[in-house]
């Protein structure tokens, strides 16, 4: 009976365009949030309701996003998903039974944006509800995790899906990237392309803040940080590279081998500086005052001191951006300070250690072991296939591509590369795109428009997309797999394909050996999912 009711959505019952779009998001941190303003400010979407266990973040996005005077209705809030799934199997037997015009409307889709490894339990339970799901990447913290989201969304082959899927991919969705990749695959303003240099340059302060201090700075908790940083980075270079054209049905042209190298260089205990001499915590560091990396220095008097209370000074403290308003600076400053004095010694439980981020303490002395400078190499073989009786290569020669995850940037997340063709040369980063012909021995610039929002625009576009898709099933105008392909552009195997390539690339630099990728994909993907 309960598998009868999951596999029934209201939307199939509900007539076309008599409510707007419903929305549930899993997850009130950084990325919940971001995900909840790009919905409610470029989209006529509706946040309908958040799942998230911390009481104040999720009042907090409740009083943004959903509950805009005050007054909170049932179903719009859940401690955790799991009590939305208990609610929801609830509200749907009682349409079952009769009771429609008693029982609140449903959800016609979900962001999950919780801890990346808890991902794969929140997708496989909710899977069978039939909901569109938009899950922030990356995936699943293992391949085997994401093998097991695959299945549990993927359709037999001889049936339509249910549901659109999308993964937090936001950097196919900016202005500037959809431009580059006309570029390059409409255009073809520089010929063949023949090499990439991709770098994802993650900031000298920002990798301190998420992956020495913070909550990503363990492969044994959370995953790589090629990973849990540079998935959307692989992904884009795969995106660019891959495909022919942009409305190509060829198949896609995939690369034959994999490499990588790096380490963690820098944010260990060898490369403490002696003058910090036995100090573990920031506050009670004698250099404390000299040292770039204080905590005291960037959450403090970089930040709060000035006022800025938002990320990354609320991910020290949650509720510090109340704090600030409702009780002033001293309080706010007296919150902050606390928490950067928190600290563990040799007698805390492993456990305790591991289980959160402790933003005061010394860089050199955090126990993170994740790269924080890594490069992957990726080689394409020149192949033709055969098309309409001919032989067809144009897109498919062989090429390169390189992708630089580097902590130690002034820029902060934003990306900058060149990638080099048969007739001219593309300069971009994050603003702009020079474009260098060699016939005409001429550039020319392109500014692409910069909207505003995450990722240089691409919070809005991923989300704008994910709402066009739903509306369009939803209505009728499309069927699922049409809205996949014509608003996501990216499908299911897409987002398995390029996760898939970061393990491979792990497994490389592991293993400082080159890993064929079809032989790989062929062992480790293709054999688990038959």
């Amino acid at each position: 009976m309960v598998n009868q009711i999951l596999s029934e959505t209201d939307q199939a019952k509900s007539p076309s365009n008599t409510h707007r779009i419903r929305l549930l998001i899993i997850g009130a941190g950084s990325r919940g949030n971001a995900y909840a303003k790009a919905v409610t400010s470029s989209t006529t979407a509706i946040i309908a309701a958040v799942a998230e266990p911390i009481t104040f973040r999720r009042k907090a996005l409740g009083k943004k996003y959903i509950w805009y005077n005050g007054h909170r209705e049932d179903g719009q809030e859940f401690e955790d998903w799991k009590a939305f799934l208990k609610y929801e199997i609830t509200r749907r037997k009682r349409v079952e039974a009769g009771e429609s015009e008693t029982v609140l409307p449903g959800f016609d889709g979900l962001f999950v944006c919780t801890l990346d490894e808890t991902h794969v339990e929140i997708i496989t339970a909710l899977a069978p509800l039939g909901m569109h799901i938009m899950s922030e990447k990356p995936l699943a913290t293992t391949l085997n995790d994401c093998l097991a989201i695959y299945r549990s969304l993927k359709t037999p082959s001889l049936e339509q899906p249910q549901a659109v899927f999308s993964i937090g991919h936001v950097l196919r969705y900016s202005p500037h990237n959809m431009l580059l990749r006309k570029l390059l695959l409409e255009d073809g303003i520089i010929g063949d392309v023949i090499s990439i240099e991709h770098t994802e340059p993650v900031g000298w302060w920002h990798f301190s803040h998420s992956y020495v201090r913070g909550k990503w700075r363990k492969e044994s908790t959370t995953a790589p940080s090629l990973l849990t940083k540079s998935c959307h980075d692989i992904d884009l270079v795969l995106w660019l590279l891959c495909s022919t054209s942009t409305s190509s049905k060829d198949p896609p042209h995939l690369p034959s081998l994999v490499s990588s190298t790096g380490c963690l260089s820098f944010f260990k205990k060898s490369r403490k500086p002696p003058e910090a001499e036995e100090a573990t915590n920031c506050l009670s560091c004698p250099i404390e005052d000299s040292c770039i990396y204080s905590a005291k220095k960037i959450y403090d008097e970089h930040r709060l001191a000035k006022g800025i209370a938002g990320w990354p000074v609320n991910v020290v403290d949650a509720e510090i951006e109340d704090c600030l308003v409702t009780q002033g600076m001293p309080a706010a400053e007296t919150m902050l300070l606390k928490r950067l004095a928190e600290n563990y010694d040799n007698n805390t439980l492993q456990e305790e250690i591991d289980g959160r981020p402790w933003f005061g303490r010394c860089v050199w002395e955090s126990r993170n072991d994740v790269c924080d400078d890594q490069l992957v190499t990726m080689t394409w073989d020149e192949e033709s296939f055969d098309r309409d009786g001919s032989s067809f290569i144009r897109g498919r020669g062989s090429k390169t591509a390189s992708i630089h995850m580097i902590a130690f940037t002034e820029k902060r997340c934003e990306r900058r590369g060149r990638i080099y063709g048969t007739k001219g040369e593309i300069e971009y980063d994050g603003k702009m795109i020079r474009v260098y012909d060699f016939a005409t021995r001429e550039a020319k610039v392109f500014y692409p428009p910069q909207p505003g929002g995450g990722h240089g625009g691409g919070d809005d576009g991923l989300v704008q997309q994910f709402v066009k898709a739903m509306s369009a099933v939803r209505d009728g105008q499309m069927s699922v797999a049409e809205a996949q392909n014509t608003h996501i552009g990216c499908t299911l195997e897409d987002a398995i394909r390029s996760h898939a390539m970061v393990f491979a690339a792990e497994e490389a630099r592991r293993n400082k050996r080159v890993v064929d990728w079809k032989e790989w994909w062929a062992l480790n993907v293709e054999a688990m999912i038959r």
